[in-house]
Protein backbone atom coordinates (compact mmCIF):
# COMPACT_ATOMS: atom_id res chain seq x y z
CA UNK A 1 0.00 0.00 0.00
CA UNK A 2 3.21 2.50 0.60
CA UNK A 3 4.45 1.94 -2.47
CA UNK A 4 1.09 2.64 -4.23
CA UNK A 5 0.50 5.70 -2.26
CA UNK A 6 4.23 6.60 -3.12
CA UNK A 7 3.98 5.80 -6.67
CA UNK A 8 0.49 7.62 -6.95
CA UNK A 9 2.22 10.83 -5.61
CA UNK A 10 5.71 10.78 -7.36
CA UNK A 11 3.56 10.66 -10.55
CA UNK A 12 1.05 13.35 -9.82
CA UNK A 13 4.16 15.28 -8.34
CA UNK A 14 6.27 15.18 -11.76
CA UNK A 15 2.98 15.84 -14.05
CA UNK A 16 2.60 18.99 -12.32
CA UNK A 17 5.85 19.97 -12.59
CA UNK A 18 5.53 19.59 -16.61
CA UNK A 19 2.71 21.71 -16.83
CA UNK A 20 4.65 25.05 -16.14
CA UNK A 21 7.16 23.72 -18.68
CA UNK A 22 4.81 23.21 -21.34
CA UNK A 23 2.98 25.94 -21.42
CA UNK A 24 7.08 28.03 -21.21
CA UNK A 25 8.02 25.80 -23.83
CA UNK A 26 4.89 27.07 -26.17
CA UNK A 27 5.07 30.71 -25.60
CA UNK A 28 9.14 30.32 -26.49
CA UNK A 29 8.69 28.23 -29.80
CA UNK A 30 5.62 30.97 -30.16
CA UNK A 31 7.93 33.42 -30.20
CA UNK A 32 10.83 32.00 -32.20
CA UNK A 33 8.18 31.35 -35.09
CA UNK A 34 6.78 35.29 -34.73
CA UNK A 35 10.86 35.60 -35.00
CA UNK A 36 11.41 35.23 -38.41
CA UNK A 37 7.99 36.81 -39.20
CA UNK A 38 9.02 40.20 -38.20
CA UNK A 39 10.32 41.16 -41.38
CA UNK A 40 7.22 40.46 -43.38
CA UNK A 41 4.90 41.72 -40.85
CA UNK A 42 6.83 45.01 -41.06
CA UNK A 43 5.98 44.69 -44.55
CA UNK A 44 2.54 44.24 -44.10
CA UNK A 45 2.56 47.18 -41.98
CA UNK A 46 4.98 49.82 -43.61
CA UNK A 47 4.56 48.95 -47.40
CA UNK A 48 0.95 47.50 -47.53
CA UNK A 49 -0.39 50.05 -44.68
CA UNK A 50 -2.38 47.35 -43.23
CA UNK A 51 -4.03 48.23 -39.67
CA UNK A 52 -2.89 46.61 -36.38
CA UNK A 53 -5.77 44.68 -36.61
CA UNK A 54 -5.16 42.86 -39.64
CA UNK A 55 -1.33 42.29 -38.41
CA UNK A 56 -2.74 40.64 -35.74
CA UNK A 57 -5.42 38.43 -37.39
CA UNK A 58 -2.44 37.72 -39.83
CA UNK A 59 -0.27 36.17 -36.55
CA UNK A 60 -3.08 34.47 -35.14
CA UNK A 61 -3.82 32.75 -38.26
CA UNK A 62 -0.07 31.92 -38.78
CA UNK A 63 0.04 30.40 -35.12
CA UNK A 64 -2.90 28.46 -35.46
CA UNK A 65 -2.11 26.88 -38.26
CA UNK A 66 1.69 25.65 -37.16
CA UNK A 67 0.10 24.30 -33.68
CA UNK A 68 0.11 21.18 -34.81
CA UNK A 69 3.85 21.51 -34.71
CA UNK A 70 4.24 23.00 -31.49
CA UNK A 71 2.43 20.96 -29.46
CA UNK A 72 5.42 18.18 -30.00
CA UNK A 73 8.06 20.45 -29.67
CA UNK A 74 6.28 22.18 -26.28
CA UNK A 75 6.38 18.82 -24.88
CA UNK A 76 9.79 17.70 -25.79
CA UNK A 77 10.64 20.55 -24.16
CA UNK A 78 8.70 19.79 -20.93
CA UNK A 79 9.49 16.53 -20.38
CA UNK A 80 12.97 17.26 -21.03
CA UNK A 81 13.74 19.96 -18.85
CA UNK A 82 11.15 18.61 -15.93
CA UNK A 83 13.09 14.81 -15.72
CA UNK A 84 16.44 16.33 -16.48
CA UNK A 85 16.06 18.61 -13.43
CA UNK A 86 14.76 15.69 -11.32
CA UNK A 87 17.97 13.87 -12.76
CA UNK A 88 20.20 16.41 -11.68
CA UNK A 89 18.59 16.80 -8.08
CA UNK A 90 19.01 13.15 -7.98
CA UNK A 91 15.17 12.93 -7.01
CA UNK A 92 14.91 10.14 -9.97
CA UNK A 93 17.82 7.93 -7.86
CA UNK A 94 15.78 8.76 -4.58
CA UNK A 95 12.45 7.53 -6.20
CA UNK A 96 14.03 4.54 -7.38
CA UNK A 97 15.45 3.47 -4.41
CA UNK A 98 12.37 4.29 -2.67
CA UNK A 99 11.29 1.06 -4.46
CA UNK A 100 9.46 2.90 -7.58
CA UNK A 101 9.49 1.30 -10.71
CA UNK A 102 10.48 3.09 -14.11
CA UNK A 103 7.29 2.68 -15.59
CA UNK A 104 5.90 4.24 -12.96
CA UNK A 105 8.15 7.56 -13.70
CA UNK A 106 7.36 6.93 -16.59
CA UNK A 107 3.58 7.06 -16.45
CA UNK A 108 3.00 11.00 -16.16
CA UNK A 109 5.06 12.16 -19.51
CA UNK A 110 3.18 9.22 -21.35
CA UNK A 111 -0.34 10.59 -19.76
CA UNK A 112 0.80 14.13 -20.86
CA UNK A 113 1.61 13.10 -23.98
CA UNK A 114 -1.51 11.53 -24.61
CA UNK A 115 -3.30 14.10 -23.75
CA UNK A 116 -1.14 16.51 -25.77
CA UNK A 117 -1.45 14.50 -28.68
CA UNK A 118 -5.08 14.34 -28.52
CA UNK A 119 -5.46 18.44 -28.71
CA UNK A 120 -2.78 17.86 -31.59
CA UNK A 121 -4.60 15.69 -33.50
CA UNK A 122 -8.04 18.03 -33.04
CA UNK A 123 -6.04 20.95 -34.79
CA UNK A 124 -4.08 19.08 -37.03
CA UNK A 125 -7.37 17.28 -38.47
CA UNK A 126 -9.82 20.58 -38.30
CA UNK A 127 -8.65 23.63 -36.42
CA UNK A 128 -5.11 24.28 -38.43
CA UNK A 129 -6.36 23.63 -41.82
CA UNK A 130 -8.96 26.60 -40.94
CA UNK A 131 -6.27 29.12 -39.63
CA UNK A 132 -4.36 28.12 -42.86
CA UNK A 133 -7.64 28.59 -44.88
CA UNK A 134 -7.91 32.22 -43.15
CA UNK A 135 -4.25 33.25 -44.18
CA UNK A 136 -4.95 32.16 -47.70
CA UNK A 137 -7.79 34.40 -48.02
CA UNK A 138 -6.32 37.04 -46.10
CA UNK A 139 -3.19 37.15 -48.06
CA UNK A 140 -5.21 36.97 -51.39
CA UNK A 141 -6.93 40.11 -50.04
CA UNK A 142 -3.95 41.96 -48.59
CA UNK A 143 -2.87 41.92 -52.41
CA UNK A 144 -5.07 43.97 -53.80
CA UNK A 145 -3.40 46.43 -51.64
CA UNK A 146 -0.17 45.99 -53.60
CA UNK A 147 -1.24 48.24 -56.55
CA UNK A 148 -0.67 51.20 -54.87
CA UNK A 149 1.96 50.23 -52.25
CA UNK A 150 4.39 50.14 -55.14
CA UNK A 151 3.41 52.94 -56.88
CA UNK A 152 5.23 56.49 -55.14
CA UNK A 153 4.10 59.14 -54.63
CA UNK A 154 5.88 61.54 -57.83
CA UNK A 155 8.14 58.67 -58.86
CA UNK A 156 7.77 56.85 -61.87
CA UNK A 157 7.18 52.77 -61.24
CA UNK A 158 8.60 50.73 -63.55
CA UNK A 159 7.58 47.56 -63.90
CA UNK A 160 4.37 47.92 -62.91
CA UNK A 161 1.71 45.08 -64.52
CA UNK A 162 4.95 45.96 -67.78
CA UNK A 163 3.60 49.24 -67.87
CA UNK A 164 5.24 52.60 -66.19
CA UNK A 165 2.86 54.58 -63.58
CA UNK A 166 3.28 58.13 -62.00
CA UNK A 167 1.08 59.51 -59.81
CA UNK A 168 1.38 63.35 -57.97
CA UNK A 169 -0.29 62.58 -55.28
CA UNK A 170 -0.55 58.31 -53.90
CA UNK A 171 -2.70 57.31 -50.80
CA UNK A 172 -2.43 53.85 -50.24
CA UNK A 173 -4.83 53.25 -47.36
CA UNK A 174 -7.40 54.25 -49.43
CA UNK A 175 -6.26 53.60 -52.92
CA UNK A 176 -6.20 57.17 -54.29
CA UNK A 177 -4.33 58.03 -57.01
CA UNK A 178 -4.34 62.08 -58.18
CA UNK A 179 -2.65 63.44 -61.41
CA UNK A 180 -2.16 59.99 -62.85
CA UNK A 181 0.24 58.87 -66.08
CA UNK A 182 0.11 55.57 -67.06
CA UNK A 183 2.91 54.36 -70.67
CA UNK A 184 1.82 51.25 -71.91
CA UNK A 185 4.11 49.30 -74.29
CA UNK A 186 2.67 45.65 -73.75
CA UNK A 187 1.63 45.75 -77.47
CA UNK A 188 4.82 46.33 -78.47
CA UNK A 189 5.25 49.16 -81.67
CA UNK A 190 1.70 50.66 -80.60
CA UNK A 191 2.62 51.97 -77.09
CA UNK A 192 -0.62 53.64 -75.28
CA UNK A 193 -0.13 56.60 -72.84
CA UNK A 194 -2.74 57.32 -70.16
CA UNK A 195 -3.66 60.59 -68.51
CA UNK A 196 -6.61 61.24 -66.32
CA UNK A 197 -6.97 63.28 -63.01
CA UNK A 198 -7.31 61.41 -60.51
CA UNK A 199 -8.51 57.42 -60.28
CA UNK A 200 -8.67 54.98 -57.54
CA UNK A 201 -7.59 50.93 -57.44
CA UNK A 202 -9.95 48.79 -55.75
CA UNK A 203 -11.21 44.46 -56.25
CA UNK A 204 -12.62 43.73 -59.18
CA UNK A 205 -15.87 43.38 -58.54
CA UNK A 206 -16.56 40.55 -60.82
CA UNK A 207 -13.29 38.57 -59.56
CA UNK A 208 -12.70 40.13 -55.56
CA UNK A 209 -9.70 39.07 -54.20
CA UNK A 210 -8.39 37.72 -57.52
CA UNK A 211 -8.01 41.04 -59.85
CA UNK A 212 -7.57 44.54 -59.45
CA UNK A 213 -9.43 46.97 -61.09
CA UNK A 214 -7.71 50.81 -61.84
CA UNK A 215 -10.86 53.16 -62.27
CA UNK A 216 -9.57 56.25 -63.96
CA UNK A 217 -11.58 59.58 -64.04
CA UNK A 218 -11.67 62.78 -66.53
CA UNK A 219 -8.59 61.68 -68.78
CA UNK A 220 -7.34 61.17 -71.82
CA UNK A 221 -5.93 58.14 -74.27
CA UNK A 222 -2.95 58.82 -76.58
CA UNK A 223 -2.42 56.09 -79.06
CA UNK A 224 0.94 56.63 -81.04
CA UNK A 225 0.48 54.16 -84.41
CA UNK A 226 0.94 54.94 -87.75
CA UNK A 227 -1.71 58.05 -86.79
CA UNK A 228 -1.90 59.99 -83.76
CA UNK A 229 -5.33 58.55 -81.96
CA UNK A 230 -6.72 60.80 -78.70
CA UNK A 231 -9.68 59.50 -76.85
CA UNK A 232 -11.60 61.51 -74.04
CA UNK A 233 -13.13 59.46 -71.29
CA UNK A 234 -15.17 60.42 -67.83
CA UNK A 235 -14.20 57.08 -66.85
CA UNK A 236 -12.11 54.37 -67.77
CA UNK A 237 -11.40 50.93 -66.22
CA UNK A 238 -7.89 48.86 -66.26
CA UNK A 239 -8.13 45.34 -65.13
CA UNK A 240 -4.84 44.40 -63.76
CA UNK A 241 -4.12 40.34 -62.91
CA UNK A 242 -1.59 39.17 -60.14
CA UNK A 243 -0.40 36.21 -61.87
CA UNK A 244 -0.63 34.65 -58.37
CA UNK A 245 -4.33 34.67 -58.32
CA UNK A 246 -5.80 34.88 -61.79
CA UNK A 247 -7.55 31.55 -60.96
CA UNK A 248 -9.41 31.07 -58.57
CA UNK A 249 -7.81 29.83 -55.81
CA UNK A 250 -8.93 26.59 -54.17
CA UNK A 251 -7.97 25.06 -51.14
CA UNK A 252 -4.07 24.16 -51.04
CA UNK A 253 -3.65 20.71 -49.63
CA UNK A 254 -2.45 22.76 -45.44
CA UNK A 255 -6.27 24.00 -45.94
CA UNK A 256 -7.88 20.58 -46.24
CA UNK A 257 -9.85 19.26 -43.16
CA UNK A 258 -8.99 15.38 -43.04
CA UNK A 259 -12.60 14.31 -44.08
CA UNK A 260 -11.39 16.36 -46.93
CA UNK A 261 -8.19 14.79 -47.70
CA UNK A 262 -9.72 11.44 -47.67
CA UNK A 263 -12.74 12.31 -49.94
CA UNK A 264 -9.80 13.75 -51.92
CA UNK A 265 -8.25 10.56 -52.51
CA UNK A 266 -11.55 8.71 -53.04
CA UNK A 267 -11.87 10.47 -56.21
CA UNK A 268 -10.25 9.33 -59.10
CA UNK A 269 -6.77 11.48 -59.03
CA UNK A 270 -5.14 11.04 -62.80
CA UNK A 271 -2.08 13.16 -61.58
CA UNK A 272 0.33 10.80 -59.94
CA UNK A 273 1.97 13.64 -58.36
CA UNK A 274 -1.01 14.96 -57.25
CA UNK A 275 -2.06 11.62 -55.77
CA UNK A 276 1.15 11.28 -53.89
CA UNK A 277 0.86 14.86 -52.36
CA UNK A 278 -2.34 13.87 -51.01
CA UNK A 279 -1.51 10.73 -49.64
CA UNK A 280 1.40 12.74 -48.01
CA UNK A 281 -0.69 15.07 -46.35
CA UNK A 282 -3.07 12.56 -44.46
CA UNK A 283 0.14 10.59 -43.71
CA UNK A 284 1.69 13.49 -42.41
CA UNK A 285 -1.99 14.54 -40.18
CA UNK A 286 -1.42 11.27 -38.20
CA UNK A 287 2.66 10.94 -37.54
CA UNK A 288 2.73 14.73 -36.77
CA UNK A 289 -0.06 13.37 -34.08
CA UNK A 290 1.35 10.44 -32.49
CA UNK A 291 5.12 12.50 -32.57
CA UNK A 292 4.00 13.71 -29.46
CA UNK A 293 4.68 10.00 -27.48
CA UNK A 294 7.71 9.66 -29.69
CA UNK A 295 8.98 12.78 -27.80
CA UNK A 296 7.95 12.18 -25.13
CA UNK A 297 9.64 9.13 -24.35
CA UNK A 298 12.73 9.89 -25.75
CA UNK A 299 12.42 13.03 -23.23
CA UNK A 300 12.19 10.62 -20.64
CA UNK A 301 14.88 8.28 -21.79
CA UNK A 302 17.39 11.17 -22.71
CA UNK A 303 16.57 13.54 -19.69
CA UNK A 304 17.15 10.60 -16.99
CA UNK A 305 20.45 10.06 -17.95
CA UNK A 306 21.75 13.84 -18.81
CA UNK A 307 24.67 14.95 -16.59
CA UNK A 308 24.11 16.29 -13.10
CA UNK A 309 26.71 18.66 -13.89
CA UNK A 310 24.28 20.02 -16.79
CA UNK A 311 22.32 22.88 -16.54
CA UNK A 312 19.04 23.64 -17.37
CA UNK A 313 20.31 25.22 -20.24
CA UNK A 314 21.61 21.90 -21.41
CA UNK A 315 18.38 20.82 -21.33
CA UNK A 316 17.31 23.43 -23.65
CA UNK A 317 20.35 22.75 -26.11
CA UNK A 318 19.72 19.26 -26.53
CA UNK A 319 15.27 20.04 -27.36
CA UNK A 320 16.72 22.44 -29.98
CA UNK A 321 19.04 20.48 -31.51
CA UNK A 322 16.70 16.98 -31.35
CA UNK A 323 13.99 19.03 -33.00
CA UNK A 324 16.51 20.58 -35.62
CA UNK A 325 17.98 16.89 -36.36
CA UNK A 326 13.95 15.76 -36.40
CA UNK A 327 12.78 18.56 -38.69
CA UNK A 328 15.64 18.54 -41.41
CA UNK A 329 15.05 14.34 -41.73
CA UNK A 330 11.32 14.66 -41.64
CA UNK A 331 11.82 17.70 -44.54
CA UNK A 332 14.14 15.35 -46.44
CA UNK A 333 11.48 12.33 -45.92
CA UNK A 334 8.38 14.32 -47.15
CA UNK A 335 10.50 15.84 -50.16
CA UNK A 336 11.07 12.42 -51.20
CA UNK A 337 7.50 10.95 -50.37
CA UNK A 338 6.20 13.93 -52.96
CA UNK A 339 8.86 13.17 -55.38
CA UNK A 340 7.66 9.33 -55.11
CA UNK A 341 11.50 8.22 -54.94
CA UNK A 342 10.20 6.67 -51.17
CA UNK A 343 6.80 5.19 -50.77
CA UNK A 344 4.60 7.94 -48.52
CA UNK A 345 3.95 5.77 -45.79
CA UNK A 346 7.40 4.81 -45.47
CA UNK A 347 9.04 8.01 -45.87
CA UNK A 348 6.53 9.80 -43.33
CA UNK A 349 6.63 7.78 -40.47
CA UNK A 350 10.37 6.69 -40.88
CA UNK A 351 11.55 9.97 -38.75
CA UNK A 352 8.88 8.75 -35.67
CA UNK A 353 10.05 5.03 -36.53
CA UNK A 354 13.94 6.12 -35.87
CA UNK A 355 13.77 8.98 -33.23
CA UNK A 356 11.02 5.61 -31.17
CA UNK A 357 13.48 3.08 -31.59
CA UNK A 358 16.26 5.94 -30.18
CA UNK A 359 13.44 6.54 -27.19
CA UNK A 360 13.16 3.14 -26.41
CA UNK A 361 17.04 2.50 -26.15
CA UNK A 362 17.61 4.97 -23.80
CA UNK A 363 14.97 3.82 -21.86
CA UNK A 364 15.57 0.22 -22.03
CA UNK A 365 19.18 1.75 -20.59
CA UNK A 366 17.41 2.98 -17.71
CA UNK A 367 14.99 0.62 -17.21
CA UNK A 368 17.95 -1.95 -16.22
Amino acid sequence: MFSIFNGRKAAQYIFFEMLPSFILGLMVFISIILMFQVLRLTEFALVHGVSLKVIGEIVGYVIISLLPVLFPMALLFSVLLTYGRLSQDSEIVAMKASGLAMGTLLLPAVVLAIMVGTISAQTSFVIAPWGNRQFEVLFSRLANTKATAVIKEGTFAEGFFDMVVYANEVNSKEGRLKKVFIYDEKNGDVPLTIIAKEGSVMPDPERPGQEVLLRLNNGEIHRQAKTHTKISFDSYDVHFAEPDYTEEKAKSPQSLTLEEVRERLKEDIKDPEQKRIMETELHKRWAISLLCVVFALIGVGLGTTTNRRAAKAGGMIMCIGLIIFYWVLYVAAEGAARSGAIPVPIAIWAPNIIFGALAFESLRRNWN
